[in-house]
């Protein structure tokens, strides 16, 4: 039997393609193995994604002018995330896992339940949801965001953190800190600097950036997992040997992870996994170009999807839209998952207070 959760967006079609997916084991001395069952019944018609975690914890928002409040979520977060980071970490040790990017607590909560190891939040994905475009929301909605996805679920999340909020190296290191007070196990920063004549900082401010965001983790006695991301790909500078100079770099100025999205081919993610090594490296897949297998032979340690699930969510919403606009038909709610299956995902043996 097929077990669909396409009409919700997830684009995960079978068990078999979910497994196909789902990562490979990344425990140190493993053998690379695609598809573990973890947390399923093994039966396609039976399976539910386990999502009875803690409630996500409710509350008045503080706006972000209240330093006092952020400095204390700073400490205590920073230390009180001991055992994700941990294992975040371990997972950037051997093997090679997938960390998909869920856009907001409910996808969260389902791709947890799938059973993989991380998430990664996505920029693009959270900033669709407000109805802004990418690199358009702001620190305190980043901030808050942040907050929700870690309180919902119970393994490593990672923060797309863009370019940190802010150009000087020390506005970066305050803003990083803030970010690790929310609970993340980890956090990106990324070099571009959104002035399309000149689309990259500079080296040797690009530099400061990254050192500046791993004393901040280190100041605070935290083990907050730094990503040093370099944009080249992204913003049509697709130089590899530039990117690769600036990923090592990152290396030097304290990243435990690199990451060169949109790098493309196969032998241009083998040359920077090789140049960089033993760092691991972050590879982002947004198309049907490779595998998990195929990328664990070269050497990645991790992968993710950025917007990609949010894409896809995207993408069968304005086609059912589409078709009652344009022709006032409704075939494609048909495609949509039931809602006794999606609503009984979410469900609690005890509904959390209002």
């Amino acid at each position: 039997m097929e077990h669909t959760l396409n009409g919700f967006g997830l684009g995960l079609g079978t068990v078999e393609a979910a497994k196909s997916v789902h990562g490979v084991d990344a425990s140190p001395g493993s053998p690379a193995m695609v598809g573990r069952l973890d947390r399923r019944t093994g039966d396609p018609g039976g399976y539910r994604p386990d999502l009875r975690g803690p409630p996500l914890a409710c509350g008045a928002r503080t706006r972000d002018t209240d330093c006092h409040r952020h400095r204390t979520d700073t400490l205590s977060s920073m230390h009180g995330s001991t055992d994700l980071t941990e294992r975040f970490h371990a997972l950037h040790r051997g093997g090679c896992f997938v960390m998909p990017n869920p856009w907001d607590v409910g996808s969260a909560r389902l791709l947890a339940g799938l059973g993989f190891k991380a998430l990664a939040t996505t920029s693009s994905g959270f900033a669709w949801t407000l109805g802004k475009s990418d690199n358009r929301v702001t620190l305190h909605d980043a901030l808050e965001h942040l907050r929700a996805v870690t309180r919902s679920v119970d393994i490593p999340v990672n923060a797309d953190f863009e370019g940190g909020f802010a150009v000087e190296p020390d506005a970066v290191a305050a803003n990083v800190a803030r970010a690790a007070g929310t609970g993340v196990a980890g956090l990106s920063i990324e070099d571009s600097s959104g002035d399309p004549a000149d689309p990259l900082f500079d080296l040797e401010l690009s530099v400061a950036r990254i050192r500046s965001a791993r004393k901040a983790i280190d100041d605070h006695g935290g083990r907050v997992l730094l990503t040093a991301r370099s944009e080249g790909f992204v913003v049509g500078r697709p130089d590899l040997a530039e990117t690769i100079r600036r990923l090592l770099a990152y290396a030097d100025a304290g990243a435990d992870c690199l990451y060169a999205p949109r790098i493309g081919t196969l032998d241009e993610i083998e040359a920077v996994v090789r140049a960089v090594a033993p760092k691991p490296v972050n590879v982002l897949v947004g198309s049907d170009f490779t595998t998990v297998a195929a990328l664990a032979d070269l050497g990645v340690r991790r992968i993710s999807v950025g917007g990609g699930l949010a894409r896809v969510a995207w993408g069968a919403f304005l086609d059912a839209a589409t078709e009652i606009a344009e022709y006032g038909t409704f075939t494609g709610l048909a495609r949509g998952i039931p809602f006794a299956e999606i609503d009984g995902a979410f469900a609690r043996e005890a509904d959390p207070e209002p």
